[in-house]
């Protein structure tokens, strides 16, 4: 019997709690009483499986939670993608939006200057920097347009076509330092040059020179193309005015312009198709 003497009591122990429960199970249903040690074992067990089914019931709970994490995680990406789509076509909204209306202002200033042949163009390119004082539109003399012919936009006067080709134009705008137009004040009548100035420019502004210096001018007084000019028509609204000052030498004072066209953000304008002249009215 040399292998009882191999027998740890360890496994002994174990071997007769195994007996045990056995026993326990076996006769349950058979008796109503416990014994003394079945009791013993219960007191033992129970907690075991006590802590068995509560780190199950954990575990269930985690895995459950997991799920949630990855539910939730799912949910949100398609949310996230939701929202980008919804912005995204919130933009192309707000870009018809814009558009319609530029384009009703167009209309408007079509009806505005109705006595005037008009064909609407594009703006196709620009002279480097942030203003619009030089630009390429998308008609030529393939449309029949031609160099000096007036640009309008917005609520008045942009410039004029100073070079063509068959399918473009370049134009010069009033508020490059190149470009005069005759002006008077629309309120009295009082005449003047409006000119680009290279120091105003970067303000998107203009300035109204030779203004008699007893001229009754004053802030936010409307100016307008006068009858004076061998390229602009008369009557086109060029701009406001936001100061006006008097010459060193006295005789004459000039008047800051703001002008009614945004030189920021041209996009769409409308061009006079028919050269002026002055006999003509």
């Amino acid at each position: 019997m040399k292998w009882l003497s191999k027998i740890s009591n360890k496994q002994i122990i174990i071997f007769v709690t195994i007996i045990l429960i056995i026993t326990i199970i076996l006769t349950f249903n058979k008796r109503n009483n416990l014994s003394f040690i079945e009791k013993g074992l219960g007191y033992i067990i129970i907690p075991i499986q006590k802590g068995v089914s509560e780190i199950g019931e954990w575990t269930s709970n985690q895995i459950e939670f997991i799920k949630n994490i990855k539910n939730l995680e799912k949910q949100n990406q398609e949310l996230i993608k939701k929202v980008d789509e919804l912005t995204y076509e919130n933009k192309i909204l707000q870009q018809y939006k814009e558009e319609n209306e530029r384009l009703r202002s167009l209309l408007e200033l079509d009806k505005k200057y109705a006595d005037y042949p008009k064909i609407g163009a594009e703006i196709i390119g620009k002279d480097p920097g942030n203003w619009y004082n030089v630009f390429l539109i998308d008609k030529g003399t393939n449309d029949g347009l031609d160099v000096d012919m007036v640009v309008i936009s917005g609520n008045g006067l942009v410039g004029h076509i100073i070079e063509t080709a068959p399918n473009y134009s370049k134009v010069l705008s009033i508020i490059d330092d190149r470009n005069a137009v005759s002006s008077k004040v629309l309120r009295t009548g009082d005449l003047g040059v409006t000119k680009g100035d290279i120091k105003l420019m970067d303000s998107g502004l203009c300035k109204m020179e030779y203004i008699d210096v007893e001229a009754d001018i004053i802030k936010d007084d409307e100016i307008v193309t006068s009858n004076l000019s061998d390229i602009y028509p008369p009557g086109i609204m060029i701009g406001t005015v936001k100061e006006i000052e008097t010459e060193s030498h006295g005789l004459t004072k000039y008047a800051i312009i703001e002008p009614v066209v945004d030189f920021k953000h041209l996009e769409e304008v409308l061009v006079i198709n028919k050269k002026w002249n002055k006999k003509d009215e």
